[in-house]
């Protein structure tokens, strides 16, 4: 669970390879003490390292003479001669704190500091200096640590006991290694845009995984910053020489030193205002030529950084070989602190850039779709490999952490087919208890590494429901899959039994799910290249098949509120879905259903309280007089979508979409059959849709959809098959940018020709809400927007809504205005997730 859990925050990238005579050593300052991650390089060769967090360093040179160069941001840079033979030779640096010089400086009127005046040539020069190279390559090798300090007893009410542990690798006081990782990489860039990531090697520690290789250029040249991911801070934080840096920033001149024959200026930084995202630090920025020489900044929760308390950026930049004024990141440390859920962790990005080609030559269409690619054997190099082109030294807990997990994983891997531990992994399941069977359901496996067989248990208590029709509702629901990895297979069965106690009525249906796999190590269908699924049997449905009102809260409404808003009816079924997805990423959404459709009604008007109310009717009675007749329908309907401009990962076994500049199109088109198999409807009706996240960084993220379409054909319409706009009459939100918060269920529902439907949310991400005292801190932040859809002059709908987000990283509560055919105004208040960790759940 803490692996997984880590997994989701750390991102990183790549390396370097060397050979021959190790040079070794240490680094420190005066006194002694280590200088964790200074950088080293052999001049002139192109071959550096980076001292680990101990200070300590090696390097393989070919026999030569060289000078050995330091360096460490706040400290003299230091040089050193050194003849390389076939034996191994120490080297030891002690550094110096940089001593800066006060020189005279001219102060402007009105007492501005001289750092002023520095800082605005450096942003004159930043739009050069971003993009100095028409195309470049480099390798860069990345290692991502990450402990913990102390974990608490429990975590969202799970019990830690030694077990989970000792799975993490932790001792008993919850202190130890839980994620290292190693990664080497070709960075390839061609000027305006174009990069492209080839994945030579990577591991993690205790696992078979690629370690974290994504590119983690922290890129100060760049106005706006973006630290390991966007989700550290949507809105991304402001460089100390961006082009209104003035406006967020202060600066003070600390003084200047020499370096190698040119004058560096160090420059602190500070925020003009707390709760911007805004560094803290100093920079030094060469005088004359204005590059970035090194910095070291961090960043706080008054910055508003999210997940991680802090973050330490250190950076090193030098000049590249036989490029004229062009400069690069040598080295970059990123160290960070975590406190969440009682948990108490620290870690490290370390990133080395070597092997810079100013004039790479690459083969025709190498720049394409795929900007990332793992090599086939990424994750299967011995420990020998690792060990002659890592750049920077392991550390003893690191060594440690590498041969015991490595060990344990080793075994596992090879054992895990066997009889023993199949057993044991049946036996680690536990045992099927009763309130396992009635509430909380369980799950079991055979293990089989071939073709495993899955088996799980919904519990009825956990399923049971109550509404108007049925009184108190049963459900009882299981699954059985297998999986076939070597053939990519997989097939699923899933029957349901639902039981209404107060009209005894029973509906049992059940699906069959077949499956081309698109990993064969995975059984998830949700990967697959392309899925049939065969359902058929008696249900319940809504008449708006979206599902507007979770079955949960009509419960809950109607026991206490004495309102029935869910209506529905009862249809022996029959349908066929199959879905596709192509290499181009068009994805394919085709299925026939029949379905003959049978009322049913109210039979009970018990409720907790509010019992003076009357029920309303078990129909959509806003657009019906009296309850529908039983009729049939075959319906068929194909989907589209596709989204321009996808860019994918290549891993060895699986192509993954990451998105696009572009937003994804949907063409929807269903048609009702008139006389076959008995059938009563004859209907055309298309959708096409639009939808997209926008996220301009400081200004924030604006998430939109937009829907238009209508009936063709309305000949035999019937009133499960008009178009339903999803209302929402409940105070906790329905599904945003798909529903409508205030609107009635069924009232505005349709058959027109046309009708168009938008929806559009801003999520402000700290823009404002940074300047009210108690919202900056609390870290709460504004989101507003509105929803309309138009089917004509008396048919028309527009709600606008205000709230805030992220209130304990999960809740968000709006206020909405919502007007109706031009009628007088509603308001009312919806509270839903959303912010950092409630964005992500699902509404339903």
């Amino acid at each position: 669970m803490m692996k997984a859990f880590f997994n989701l925050i750390l991102l990183s990238i790549l390396s370097f390879s060397a050979h021959a005579t190790i040079v070794r050593g240490i680094v420190t300052d005066e006194s002694g003490h280590p200088l964790a991650y200074a950088s080293l390089n052999a001049k002139g060769s192109g071959k550096g390292t980076t001292a680990n967090s101990e200070g300590r360093f090696q390097l393989e040179l070919p026999a030569g003479s060289y000078t050995l160069i330091c360096q460490f941001v706040g400290f003299t840079r230091q040089e050193k001669a050194i003849t390389v033979t076939n034996t191994p030779l120490d080297v030891t640096f002690k550094m110096k704190r940089q001593e800066t010089r006060m020189n005279e400086v001219i102060v402007r009127s009105g007492g501005e500091d001289p750092a002023y005046a520095i800082i605005r040539n450096a942003i004159k020069k930043r739009p050069e200096y971003e993009t100095p190279l028409d195309s470049f390559t480099c390798e860069a090798y990345i290692k991502t640590l990450a402990k913990t300090r102390g974990l608490p007893k429990r975590i969202l009410g799970q019990k830690i006991d030694d077990k989970d542990k000792q799975e993490m690798g932790v001792d008993s006081a919850g202190k130890g290694v839980i994620y290292l990782s190693e990664s080497l990489t070709k960075i390839a860039f061609k000027a305006p845009e174009r990069m492209k990531l080839e994945v030579i090697s990577g591991r993690e520690s205790g696992g078979g995984g690629y370690g974290f290789n994504f590119p983690t250029f922290i890129d100060f040249y760049s106005n706006n910053v973006t630290v390991i991911t966007s989700q550290f801070a949507p809105r991304g934080f402001v460089s100390p020489i961006a082009d209104g840096a003035l406006k967020y920033y202060r600066y003070k001149y600390l003084g200047s030193f020499w370096e190698n024959g040119m004058e560096i200026t160090q420059i602190k930084v500070m925020p003009r205002r707390n709760y911007e995202p805004l560094f803290t630090g100093t920079i030094n920025i060469s005088e004359g030529d204005w590059h970035i020489h090194s910095l070291e900044l961090q960043l706080t929760k008054e910055s508003q950084l999210q997940l991680m308390d802090t973050l330490q950026i250190r950076q090193i930049h030098a000049p590249i070989a036989g490029a004229a004024n062009v400069w690069r990141t040598q080295n970059q440390s990123v160290y960070y602190t975590f406190k969440l859920l009682g948990i108490d962790a620290v870690g490290t990005f370390l990133n080395v850039y070597n092997k810079y080609d100013i004039r790479p030559v690459f083969p025709k269409n190498y720049f394409n779709k795929v900007v990332m690619a793992y090599d086939t054997a990424v994750n299967k190099h011995p420990r020998e490999y690792w060990d002659s082109i890592r750049p920077v030294q392991l550390e003893p807990e690191e060594l440690r952490d590498y041969k015991v997990k490595d060990s344990i994983y080793k075994q596992q891997r090879d054992s895990a087919g066997s009889k023993t531990v199949r057993d044991s992994l049946r036996k680690h399941q536990g045992k099927i208890t009763l309130p396992k069977v009635f509430y909380s359901g369980f799950s079991r496996s055979d293990f089989h590494p071939e073709h495993p067989t899955w088996f799980s248990w919904s519990g009825p208590l956990k399923m049971l429901q109550y509404n108007t029709v049925e009184g108190i509702v049963t459900n009882f629901q299981a699954t059985l899959s297998k999986t076939w990895k070597p053939q990519k297979k997989y097939l699923s069965f899933t029957p349901h039994v639902r039981y209404g106690i107060n009209n005894r009525h029973m509906n049992p249906w059940a699906s069959l799910t077949y499956a081309t796999l698109s990993e064969a190590t995975e059984g998830d269908v949700q990967t697959a290249k392309n899925y049939w699924v065969l359902s058929g049997g008696k249900r319940v449905s809504q008449f708006n098949k979206a599902e507007p009102i979770s079955p949960l809260l009509n419960s809950i409404y109607t026991l206490l509120e004495h309102r029935n808003y869910m209506k529905i009816y009862e249809n022996y079924f029959t349908s066929l879905r199959f879905i596709k997805r192509l290499e181009n990423d068009i994805r394919i959404d085709a299925s026939v259903l029949y379905e003959n459709r049978l009322p049913i009604d109210n039979t009970t008007d018990y409720s907790f309280f509010k019992k003076d109310r009357q029920f309303t009717p078990n129909y959509p009675f806003e657009q019906l007089s009296q309850q529908f007749t039983q009729h049939q329908a075959v319906v068929a309907s194909v989907e589209l979508q596709y989204r321009p401009g996808q860019r994918y990962i290549q891993y060895p076994k699986r192509k993954v979409a990451i998105g696009s500049k572009y937003p994804v199109l949907a063409l929807a088109y269903t048609k009702g059959i008139n006389s076959v198999l008995g059938s009563d409807v004859d209907y055309d009706k298309w959708r096409f849709s639009v939808w997209d996240d926008m996220n301009f960084k400081l200004l924030g993220l604006l998430k939109y959809r937009f829907n238009m379409g209508g009936f063709l054909n309305a000949n035999k319409v019937a009133i499960q098959d008009y178009q339903h706009f999803n209302g929402n009459q409940l105070v906790l939100a329905s599904q945003y940018l798909n529903s409508f918060q205030l609107a009635p269920y069924y009232a505005n529902s349709t058959t027109a020709s046309f009708y168009m439907q938008a929806h559009a949310e801003h999520h402000f991400n700290g823009l404002l809400t940074n300047k009210i005292p108690l919202f900056k801190k609390l870290n709460w932040n504004l989101v507003a927007g509105a929803n309309a859809f138009w089917v004509n002059s008396n048919n028309h709908y527009t709600e606008i809504f205000a709230g805030l987000e992220n209130i304990f990283k999960v809740l968000r509560v709006d206020v909405v205005n919502g007007y109706l055919s031009g009628q007088k105004g509603t308001w009312g208040v919806r509270v839903g997730f959303g912010g950092l960790l409630g964005g992500s759940i699902n509404i339903n």
